[in-house]
């Protein structure tokens, strides 16, 4: 299993602070992010995927281009999106978009699509949250199919039907790396399933053993529609840093903001250090020193069964320094060590 896994990382282009605790402009913040990028790649991190928001604390609404820019000061790490927001875009823009990175990249690109965490998408762009379940729906069906890049003939609701259409450009490889997110719908399971694309389990909250009945769910689905068997992906929060207390300082601060102005608008309680701390050492934040960091990703990788692991390593407005390092610990010392502990 240790050869086999990959190893990633995956920021929002969180807007972060500077030494006073000003919020730097979005300009800063995505260009700190191509900074980030290029350190993991130069540390043999094997993947980064950049989220798409529509909000006033993050940076990034248009990942493809970031994406792009990373890709001329790069060389070997993938570059996705975590995730695109299929649901509030056109299929045929979004091929379009990733096979020009693919080109520009020289086979780099990668997909992962979903209906995202939240709704600023809908409105800006002129769709009803009403229509939410039959946009995701109709759209990554034709996504399915503009994804095999040969002439598409598509009918649905959502948008002009399609007859016998190429769109170009092509790819070298003759197919985008794509995935499709999920946070734990027993239908948005099956649905990839049927769909023949590979899994990217959101492990955003609770102990990560809980995904598992998702992963069961996700093959035996397969098995069912005859299909091969396809990988599966986790994005966990996580953060590195000297020592388990250093960590858990740090980004605590940062965290609890984040997590309470999200609260307020979805009726949460507030968070509390000790819901925090609660979360690192049973649920599903990989926070600490690098030996505890490896252990948790090592046993969420065993437990669901992986073949690669995203950290999510931006939360709120945490410094762009401590990201830098974090990365640094994440790659140099996290990643040696849970292929020994994967090994073993």
């Amino acid at each position: 299993m240790a050869t086999e896994v990959e190893f990633g990382l995956d920021s929002f282009g969180d807007v972060t602070v500077d030494a006073k605790g000003r919020p730097l402009p979005y300009a800063q913040v995505i260009r700190n992010v191509v900074e980030q990028a290029v350190l993991a790649d130069r540390l043999g991190v094997d993947a980064i995927g950049l989220g798409e928001h529509h909000r006033d604390d993050f940076a990034i609404s248009a990942p493809e281009i970031v994406l792009a820019a990373i890709a001329g000061r790069t060389e070997r790490i993938r570059l996705g999106t975590a995730v695109t927001v299929l649901s509030s875009d056109d299929p045929v823009r979004v091929f379009e978009r990733f096979a020009t990175l693919d080109a520009v990249s020289q086979g780099r690109a990668e997909i992962t699509l979903g209906r995202g965490s939240f709704t600023e998408s809908f409105p800006l762009f002129g769709y009803d949250l009403g229509d939410y379940e039959k946009l995701f729906e109709e759209k990554l069906e034709l996504m399915s199919r503009l994804l095999a890049e040969g002439p598409v003939t598509w009918e649905g609701s959502v948008r002009a039907p399609l007859k016998q259409q190429e769109v170009y450009p092509k790819t070298e490889s003759g197919r985008i790396r794509t995935w499709v997110g999920v946070g734990g719908s027993p239908q948005s399971v099956v649905r990839a399933a049927r769909l023949g694309f590979p899994l990217a389990l959101a492990v955003i909250g609770g102990d990560p053993a809980r995904f598992a009945p998702y992963v069961e769910l996700y093959h035996r689905a397969l098995d069912q529609f005859g299909r091969e068997r396809l990988p599966v992906i986790a994005h966990v929060p996580g953060f590195v840093a000297a020592t388990d207390k250093e960590a858990a300082d740090r980004l605590w601060p940062h965290a609890r903001n984040m997590l309470n102005r999200i609260g307020r608008e979805r009726g949460w309680p507030p968070a509390t250090r000790a819901r925090f701390e609660a979360d690192i050492a049973e649920g599903s934040w990989h926070v600490g020193s690098p030996e505890t960091v490896a252990r948790k990703v090592a046993e969420t990788v065993r437990v669901l069964g992986l073949q690669r692991i995203d950290l999510k390593y931006a939360t709120g407005t945490l410094a762009h320094e401590h990201l830098m390092s974090s990365i640094e610990l994440y790659a140099t010392a996290v990643i040696p060590r849970v292929r020994e502990l994967l090994a073993d």
